[in-house]
Parts: C-alpha cells; structure tokens; sequence
C-alpha cells in the first residue's frame, strides 16, 4: 500500500507518552512502550474475531476495533502480541501492522489500491527477462514461464515478454482481465494483503497464484528473488541485503497468510 496506509501499532492507553516525546523532539528512534497487559487472545464478537488485550478490545491507531474476518488470522494476532517481552516492537509484528494498515486505510480507499495492483500487472516482474548471464536466462524460464502460462490458461490473460528495461506493452484486454479479478474481491483484507504481495514481488502475477493457492508463499518468494539469487551464487551473497531480504519475507509470509484465508473463489 502507499505511504497513506502504513500499519501502526495500539500504544498503551496513558502509558509511555511522557517518556516518548523527549526522544522524539531529540530526533532520536522513539522509545518503544512498554507492554501494559498480561494476556492477548481472541473473542467471537458482532464485528468478527476480536483481539482482545486482558479483556478489552484492542485498537488501531486510528481507534478502530481490531477484529478479523478469520479465526485463524486472530490467532496470529494474539500470538503476536503474546510474544512481547517488556516492550512492544512493532517490527517483529508483521500482522499487526497489516491488519492495522487495512482497516484504518484499506478499507477506506479499496478501490484505490486496487488499482495499483493492476498498474504492476502493467509492468510485471515476469514479463522483463535478462539476456545474460545464461544462468539467470535459464532459471527466469524455468519459474516464470509456468507461471505465465497458468496466467493465460487459468485467469485468461496473456503477456508479452521484453529483454532488459525496455517498456512493452501489455494487450488491454489482459490488463482489464487482471483489473475485474481483483475488483471482484469485496475483501479490503485479501486486496491489502495482495498489494503487499505484489510489492514485496514486483509481480502482480505472483501474488495472484498465491491468493488462488496456485503455488505456495515459499515458491512465489523463489521465483520473485531469482536476479538475487543467481547474482548471490556467482559473486556471493551481501550480508546486509541478505538481512533486508529476510525482514521482508517476514511481511511477505504474514500477507500471504492474510490473503489465503480471505481470498473468496
């Protein structure tokens, strides 16, 4: 999602705010609250499957009521927030963060990020194929190609291929098809949970075989990674990038996650 929708995290209701403002008027990384309930777990309520914190409703920052279409996404919620220590980092709570992002900002402007998804159809990962070296070449064809090939036998939908940056052209008609597909989802939380597929991928494509079960979290990750992948095993991996790289798979394992339970055939 853009900029607009970054999922936050409920602070506590009094708790940590004195302490923080110094910190931030400095300029320095914000002081991290302090966990303020002994118990997260999950309730069955009118809106859905409730997260609830020592009893009480647990709050977006936006002050929404944090609660779920599936029981199973409420139960990565309160392990989540059960898993905090004596503070509470929203790094090491990728669903948190999501389900946050979508109902205090999917849910509000659904048809919008929809509509960035189809942009990356427009410009998809697998439709841009390198020319050297030939292993890359070789490895693009081997995940990518099926891949477009379900893409035009299953969702009806055809791509043209491109070697390098050179921009090419998609037939409108396989846009439009991509574009009905994700309209047709009422969910803001399966097209949240896709637009961070799709962005974490660079591939409209992949996150859609992940939300239709056609492949799994862990394949679409492999095939999204392929240019790192070759270019780690000829000149060695990048510790750093390596680290990057893992803190996204993270988001990526939790929005798949998201999608696979909200997604409606």
């Amino acid at each position: 999602m853009s900029g607009d929708f970054t999922g936050g995290i409920l602070p506590p209701p009094d708790a940590g705010r004195d302490e923080q403002a110094p910190a931030v008027a400095r300029g320095d990384k914000p002081v991290l609250p302090r966990r303020f309930y002994q118990r997260a777990h999950t309730e069955l309520r009118d809106e859905g499957h409730a997260l609830l914190l020592d009893g009480r409703a647990a709050r977006t920052p936006a002050r929404a009521p944090v609660a779920v279409p599936h029981a199973a996404i409420a139960e990565v919620l309160a392990q989540e927030w059960e898993a905090q220590a004596e503070v509470i980092d929203p790094a090491t709570m990728p669903m948190t963060r999501l389900v946050n992002s979508v109902i205090d900002g999917v849910s509000q402007a659904q048809p919008e990020v929809a509509a960035e998804i189809v942009r990356f159809a427009g410009s998809d990962l697998l439709c841009y194929r390198a020319d050297a070296p030939e292993r890359l070449v070789r490895r693009q064809a081997q995940l990518w190609d099926p891949l477009l090939d379900w893409a035009r036998e299953e969702l009806g939908a055809r791509f043209f291929l491109a070697e390098g940056v050179m921009f090419v052209e998609q037939p409108a008609q396989s846009i439009e098809t991509i574009a009905r597909i994700v309209a047709e989802q009422p969910s803001p939380y399966a097209i949240g949970g896709l637009h961070v597929l799709t962005a974490l991928s660079g591939s409209a494509l992949i996150a859609l075989a992940v939300a239709r079960q056609h492949i799994t979290p862990e394949a679409a990750w492999l095939a999204a990674h392929v240019d790192e992948d070759v270019q780690a095993e000829i000149w060695g991996a990048d510790e750093e990038a390596m680290a990057r790289r893992a803190a996204r798979l993270i988001e990526f394992t939790a929005a798949a996650t998201l999608v696979r339970h909200t997604w409606q055939f």
